[in-house]
């Protein structure tokens, strides 16, 4: 599928930074995406992400370091040569699924004006007037119309029920299969895990990169086995510790068992505190909390 050398990337960043004033949006960030994998990049809201794809798509000029894309400075031939799905769709709600379409195809120079049948349904009626899933859909359509090899993808699934959610991953999967290249951003960890590489963001830079393994890497957890949950709960949130619930069970990131067993038993709470792996989540949560302190 893609033109580029092999093993050259579609897109990267060298030590990329951008700035506004004195406040690092992105802050030395390098990256690449090639070829048939798909490359999330994670990190909580105003961690640099959006900013990185702006990077990226050469929407943003870097105030430092550089950005490539299929091997040279973003520019027309280049974003013409990618597929894009902004969080806020990009589409005209005025326009009808059709037109929008036609008028993406023109500006493409793509033919393809097939729509999915979900699509063919209400293909004359106003975008403004069709579910957001049918919208992310439409976008989705759009963008793998003119058949790009990069898709980049910022927050693609946010918002939509479940079931749509599998759907529109299944098609990055496809376009992963076929050669595309996918960048994407998002905030569910499930989606994460259909990545083939991650890149955690925090405050501006890249903290992590790697599979999820890797990003987990030694972080533990412990896990507190008990019937008095809810009160396991409150003691450990008053005594400020990391404390989250799954389901029923009471967990905290990166925290010595021993303090966890002296603030139950101050409570008189009776349990019994297991160390265990910590999830993704947990360990972006304890790096997002050690790069708010540097």
């Amino acid at each position: 599928m893609s033109t580029e050398p092999a093993g050259q990337p579609l897109a990267s960043t060298s030590s990329a930074g951008k700035r506004y004033g004195s406040f690092a949006a992105v802050d030395e960030v390098s990256m690449s995406v090639r070829a048939g994998e798909i490359v999330g990049l994670l990190g909580a809201n105003g961690a640099g992400k959006t900013t990185l794809i702006r990077l990226v798509l050469g929407l943003t000029v870097p105030t430092s370091g550089s950005v490539a894309l299929f091997g040279q400075a973003p520019d027309r031939a280049t974003r013409s040569r990618l597929g894009y799905v902004p969080q806020g769709l990009g589409l005209w709600e005025s326009l009808s699924v059709a037109q929008n379409l036609r008028f993406a195809n023109a500006a493409f120079g793509a033919q393809d004006e097939d729509l999915p049948p979900a699509l063919r349904a209400v293909r004359d009626r106003p975008v403004g007037a069709i579910g957001l899933g049918l919208q992310r859909q439409l976008a989705f359509t759009i963008a793998l119309a003119h058949q790009p090899e990069l898709l980049v993808l910022d927050e693609p699934t946010s918002g939509v029920d479940p079931l749509s959610r599998a759907r529109l991953w299944d098609a990055v999967h496809a376009e992963a299969d076929r050669g595309v290249g996918v960048l994407v951003t998002t905030h569910y960890m499930q989606e994460a895990q259909q990545c083939d590489r991650l890149v955690l963001m925090s405050h501006g830079r890249a903290v992590a990169e790697g599979t999820e393994k890797d990003i987990i890497g030694a972080t533990t957890a412990c896990e507190v086995d008990t019937e008095q949950w809810s009160t396991a709960f409150d003691a450990l949130d008053r005594a400020s510790l990391p404390v989250t619930l799954a389901g029923r069970r009471v967990r905290l990131a990166d925290t010595p068992p021993d303090t966890v067993r002296a603030t139950l038993s101050a409570a008189g709470v009776t349990a019994e505190v297991h160390e265990v792996p910590a999830t993704l989540e947990e360990t972006m949560t304890v790096i997002d909390r050690a790069g708010a302190h540097v």
